[in-house]
């Protein structure tokens, strides 16, 4: 019971850092929850004109998503799950912020790169390929944590019906699931603006 707590209560301070705020804060004197869409991660810091800003708080969001998750898998390997789910909640809610968080996608990012290199390459890939067509930074995120679940789905499939493959290990299916609701819940505002046809695209 103490290890759950003490994995729980790390994992969430770890994605509840607002790095997009403290950035904009500290650099340039900006509340970031005043800016654009008022969200705090790297696409909205970007609005403040600052690309440093932006990519700085990309790396950070990154980096507290990867960190505990790979702690816990060191130490704690049994509860690798509740550190992904309850550092993914820290970004989505953080406690400092009255619980108004980011979107998620970059603090994801870094949990499923601590999880699988793999996952993360197919991930960045999609997103890429995506964003090319489309133009469309909501869509790629949510295509790409699409596809990330059903690959897994289907290299978990594989491997437990392959004794041979037996030994290799992969992401729990449901977490990434999860994951991907989760993703699709903080995008509902660009999902309707995507069906309206006024979601803002990217420039690339």
């Amino acid at each position: 019971m103490i290890e759950i707590i003490f994995i729980a209560f790390y994992s969430y301070i770890s994605g509840s850092i607002p790095f997009g705020l403290i950035l904009t804060k500290t650099f340039s004197g900006l509340d970031i929850r005043n800016i654009g869409s008022g969200n705090i991660g790297a696409t909205n810091v970007l609005r403040t004109g600052n690309k440093y800003l932006a990519g700085g708080t990309l790396v950070l969001d990154i980096i507290k998503g990867y960190v505990p998750v790979y702690i816990t898998s060191l130490y704690f390997p049994e509860f690798i799950e509740l550190s992904c789910i309850t550092v993914f909640l820290g970004h989505l809610f953080p406690v400092w912020l009255k619980f108004k968080g980011g979107k998620g996608v970059a603090t994801y990012l870094g949990i499923i790169t601590a999880l699988s290199f793999q996952l993360c390459f197919l991930f960045i890939f999609t997103w890429i390929t995506v964003s090319l067509i489309f133009k469309y930074s909501s869509l790629s995120s949510m295509f790409a944590s699409f596809t990330v679940f059903v690959i897994n789905f289907l290299r978990e499939t594989v491997v437990s019906s392959d004794v041979s493959l037996e030994f290799i290990k992969l992401p729990d299916s449901i977490t990434l699931f999860i994951f991907f609701i989760l993703i699709l819940f903080t995008h509902r505002k660009n999902i309707l603006k995507l069906k309206n046809k006024t979601e803002n695209k990217i420039k690339i």
